[in-house]
């Protein structure tokens, strides 16, 4: 059996939708997976088991990416075309069968709307999929030795980012004496271009608990890495949504964006977000490139209750 199935070019999407190819994968044991990514998303999937292809899509103007992507998987006949963005290309291909992702309704979770796709209630939640070297790289990274929190400062548009200020104020609680892990070390992610975002954390931690992986990390690494943490707190980012994917208890930080459709997804995950609601940010001034953050209504108090919040509900369900 061959699957065509294409995903999201945002990282964030792309894990969201990986609960839905292992439903595939389970279901259809022999069969043989074509998966279409966008080229920061792409990665995600290179140990994707009994992956016969992955294809990196290249955002053009005008739409122009269909064209090579038709011309990649049209000369063959599938048995199951599954597109989640919503393409015509599902209707051009030799198919079987096809399942096309429509928009869906901004109040409802991402994650549901494409488990409804095959009817599946509950739906299913996302997966990563790691090899060796991915889980042997992060084990000298984030090495054994008491507690890891992890902190995901950076966002893809400044409107969602929370000051770094804050960020460090908030470890600095959390990992006092008298904080949720006391003496923990802090491990920092983002990507290397996000540097700037991620300083006045990186510079407010003592250098003895401060694990900096800004830029040293691919992906599925970053995936093994919080995995060795024992929580993650961050913006709304793709990186969130790997953590949660990875099973790490996750608060996610939201202000603009929409919190029904992409909070962090699974029962060790939870959110706090700013006290003006979203509908009260987006003025006739708002430009998205050059507005600065609209999450300071959100405090570091309120974060912090939000950790402990979700810290005693993963402690009692491990009880």
């Amino acid at each position: 059996m061959d699957i065509l199935f294409v995903t999201a070019t945002r990282i964030g999407d792309a894990v969201l939708s990986t609960g839905l190819l292992r439903y595939l994968i389970d279901r259809y044991p022999g069969a043989r997976l074509t998966i279409a990514a966008g080229p920061l998303a792409a990665p995600l999937f290179e140990t994707v088991p009994r992956l016969e292809r992955l294809i990196v899509v290249e955002k053009r103007r005008w739409a122009l990416h269909w064209l090579p992507l038709y011309a990649s998987v049209g000369t063959r006949r599938w048995d199951l075309v599954v597109d989640l963005r919503g393409s015509a290309l599902a209707w051009l291909l030799r198919s079987g069968q096809r399942k096309v992702a429509a928009k869906g309704d901004e109040r409802e979770h991402r994650v549901r709307q494409l488990g409804r796709l095959f009817g599946l209630d509950p739906p299913p939640g996302p997966q990563l999929w790691t090899a060796p070297g991915h889980e042997r790289e992060a084990a000298m990274l984030v090495p054994d030795g008491g507690p890891v929190l992890a902190i995901g400062p950076a966002a893809n548009w400044r409107g969602k980012q929370w000051r770094g200020e804050r960020f460090a104020e908030l470890a600095w609680r959390l990992t006092a004496a008298d904080g949720l892990l006391p003496g923990a070390r802090v491990a920092v992610l983002a990507a290397e271009h996000e540097r700037g975002q991620a300083l006045p954390l990186l510079e407010a931690l003592p250098r003895n608990r401060l694990v900096d992986l800004v830029g040293r990390v691919d992906l599925l690494t970053a995936a093994a890495a919080l995995r060795r943490c024992a929580l993650f707190i961050g913006n709304d980012t793709g990186l969130m949504h790997i953590a949660a994917a990875a099973g790490t208890p996750t608060l996610g930080l939201f202000g603009p964006s929409p919190v029904e459709k992409y909070a962090p997804w699974g029962s060790c995950t939870a959110v706090v977000r700013t006290a003006d609601p979203p509908e009260t940010m987006f003025g006739p001034k708002f430009d998205h490139l050059t507005t600065d953050t609209l999450m300071d209504s959100l405090s570091v108090d309120a974060a912090e209750a939000g950790a402990r919040r979700l810290w005693r509900r993963v402690a009692s369900a491990a009880a």
